[in-house]
């Protein structure tokens, strides 16, 4: 079982991933944190907070998000009413 430490270590981890590919696809989610309740817990899974951000940052996200989809399944973008 990992200790309450363990569980921050790798909730930061995973957090410093995220962070790393968003940027390496220009986007930058200026809320993104570790939620360090949900890591002391025992019971529930850590979680990394995403946070807040302003529609140009949404907006861009959306794009790069639509544009893995288009890539890795093609068929199944917005454009052509897929989920």
């Amino acid at each position: 079982m990992l200790t309450a430490r363990d569980r921050v270590r790798q909730a930061e981890g995973v957090m410093a991933e995220l962070h790393t590919a968003l940027q390496a696809v220009g986007v930058t989610l200026p809320s993104l944190c570790v939620d360090p309740v949900s890591c002391a817990s025992s019971v529930m899974a850590p979680l990394v907070e995403l946070g807040r951000c302003n529609l140009d940052t949404a907006q861009r996200l959306a794009e790069v998000l639509a544009d893995y989809a288009k890539a890795a399944a093609p068929g199944h973008g917005p454009e052509e009413g897929q989920p």
